[in-house]
């Protein structure tokens, strides 16, 4: 289907987001090591919580018992895409006005919900990232090289550069959960769906600098082994991404979208300073 860019002036204004008209949701496979830890630290920011089992066969089910949380449930697993979409729905059927994602093995941390909230609002129409800028010398090198990778296919789909294309933690505004036929499935939705936002309604990103969090020496949390697998699953997003860019615009719009992607820089939110906000981009995001 055609992809062209709805108007700014044809959607709804935006509306200031805080705990009460935003819902969390984790999608979950096989996660009854941090899930319940996960779910109540959300709790503790966000009242509302939506659990998406995508057919896990431990005890991640039994471990939100007594909890207070929408548990949707596919009986056989069918991908963390498929998880996000009935998430989405959901929110959408509930009358939310954003969803923020985290996923379910603990990489994420509750307190930083806030901080994307407060993002959204200031950046309005931008999907707000929590990007691993923090403590990156605890992020294997691997996972490192290929994120900065992935960072780099994404952007030529999306127009502009984003730190932390790769990240689970974001905040959708709800015209973004509202995109029809996103196609993709597994880790390759999470990165078409943010150029479908920047294609289909001239939706940007915004990060939101967190830390990384990941098993380690010295690192006294336990962590199930990631369900992304470098190769194979880097392989699958860069081969989509290009083939979007080029049934987009061909090889010529190919070089054209590296150049200027070559001369932007990431957007980010930190009133911390430590990484900066580049110079009148709030101003400009508030305008848009």
């Amino acid at each position: 289907m055609s992809e062209s860019v709805q108007p700014a002036t044809a959607r709804r204004a935006p509306v200031r987001l805080d705990a009460r008209n935003v819902v969390v949701v984790i999608p979950a496979l096989n996660e009854e090591l941090r899930i319940r830890g996960v779910v109540e630290d959300a709790l503790a920011h966000c009242p509302h919580v939506i659990v998406i089992d995508d057919g896990s066969t431990d005890g991640t089910v039994a471990a939100l018992e007594g909890l207070p949380v929408i548990l949707l449930r596919h009986e056989q697993r069918r991908g963390k895409g498929a998880s996000l979409r009935d998430g989405f729905a959901e929110a959408l059927r509930r009358g939310f006005a954003a969803v923020l994602t985290m996923d379910g093995d603990g990489q994420h941390a509750g307190a930083d919900l806030p901080r994307l909230i407060d993002a959204a609002n200031r950046y309005p129409d931008h999907i707000a990232i929590g990007a691993r800028l923090r403590k990156r010398s605890l992020q294997p090198t691997y996972r490192r090289l290929a994120n900065e990778f992935g960072d780099w296919g994404i952007a030529w789909g999306c127009g502009y550069r984003i730190a932390d294309t790769q990240s689970g933690q974001r905040l959708y505004p709800a015209a973004v959960c509202a995109l029809d036929d996103v196609p993709g499935e597994d880790f390759v939705f999470e990165a078409q769906i943010l150029i479908s936002a920047a294609r289909r309604l001239g939706m940007r990103c915004v990060s939101v600098p967190i830390e990384s969090r990941y098993a380690g020496e010295g690192v006294a949390e336990k962590f199930r082994k990631s369900h992304f697998r470098p190769l194979h699953d880097l392989w699958r997003i860069t081969s989509h991404v290009v083939r979007q860019v080029l049934s987009h615009g061909g090889l010529i719009g190919l070089i054209d979208v590296y150049r200027r992607v070559r001369a932007s820089a990431p957007v980010i939110h930190d009133p911390s300073g430590e990484f900066g906000v580049p110079p009148g981009a709030a101003a400009t995001a508030r305008s848009s």
